[in-house]
């Protein structure tokens, strides 16, 4: 593959990242590290070995920083369904160091229950999309339980609509 080719490539991967969001910039590192692997070694098989392992190492690593991310939503959420009676409404905020899955809406508190294993909280929440005043408000409901001293998300089914399969 000629240099020339290979930058095009890259051009386009880059291209796709900033359009594609989170979930392109495993494809565009791939590309960037084949790229410049095939470059250098002048062997396209080398390039595009490197370029796979990149692009799955890079997916790995914004997966697990993205399940962080969701399971500090998950977490504050729950923890004030703890503290709250059934019946009452508070609002939510998580803010992360970088503004990746940052977030807010209200929790109401549906229902109580007792399992074998723990107390449990049904509750509603809402994620609002956005700061402005008439921003998009989407509603799921989940549960969480008393484990220990402290309150921990319950569901998954709930949160697969919002959160994909990262739990």
């Amino acid at each position: 593959m000629s240099a020339r080719l290979m930058l095009a490539a890259l051009a386009c991967a880059v291209a796709g990242a900033t359009l594609g969001g989170c979930s392109s910039i495993g494809a565009a590192s791939g590309a960037a590290a084949g790229v410049a692997t095939g470059i250098v070694t002048t062997n396209p098989a080398v390039g595009i070995g490197v370029g796979i392992a990149v692009q799955a190492a890079t997916d790995e690593a914004v997966n697990r920083y993205m399940l962080v991310m969701h399971r500090d939503q998950q977490d504050a959420i729950a923890m004030l369904v703890g503290e709250m009676p059934v019946g009452a409404s508070e609002p939510w905020r998580v803010s992360h160091t970088l503004p990746v899955e940052n977030g807010h809406g209200e929790v109401r508190v549906l229902r109580a229950f007792d399992t074998a294993l723990a107390n449990c909280k049904e509750f509603a929440f809402s994620v609002v999309d956005g700061e402005k005043a008439d921003a998009k408000v989407d509603w799921f409901t989940a549960n969480a339980c008393q484990q220990g001293g402290r309150w921990k998300w319950a569901s998954a089914e709930p949160a697969v609509d919002r959160w994909g399969t990262l739990q």
